[in-house]
């Protein structure tokens, strides 16, 4: 098993920029492929980005691409979203989550490792 924290959340204008964090513990984190994902207040938990396992390959929902980054530094066990241009529609809790197998289809497939969230809020 893996777990996850994350943090970096917080109030940012919008034009801002924010970048979270994800702590990983448990088995090998270079291992698992991550990603983040968002829950706005009353929709749907959604997919944003994920990572492969080596950091050679990332995915963006076409909301975010342009915008955020995500990376990752095996050697730290951690995964960083970088956020720029932030809107109000970013607003969320963000999730980290993590996964064996491909990156490609975190979107559709659920990871099996979810951290507890931290709040962004973009005001206007």
């Amino acid at each position: 098993q893996v777990q996850l924290v994350e943090s970096g959340g917080g109030l940012v204008q919008a034009g801002g920029s924010l970048r979270l964090s994800c702590a990983a513990s448990g088995r090998t984190f270079s291992s698992y492929a991550m990603g983040w994902f968002r829950q706005a207040p009353g929709k749907e938990r959604e997919f944003v980005t994920a990572i492969s396992w080596g950091g050679s390959n990332s995915y963006y929902a076409d909301s975010v691409k342009g915008r955020f980054t995500i990376s990752r530094d095996n050697a730290k066990s951690t995964v960083y979203l970088q956020m720029n241009s932030l809107k109000p529609e970013d607003t969320a809790v963000y999730f980290c989550a993590a996964r064996i197998g491909t990156a490609q289809t975190m979107g559709v497939i659920p990871p099996e490792y979810w951290g507890q969230g931290t709040q962004v809020t973009v005001s206007s």
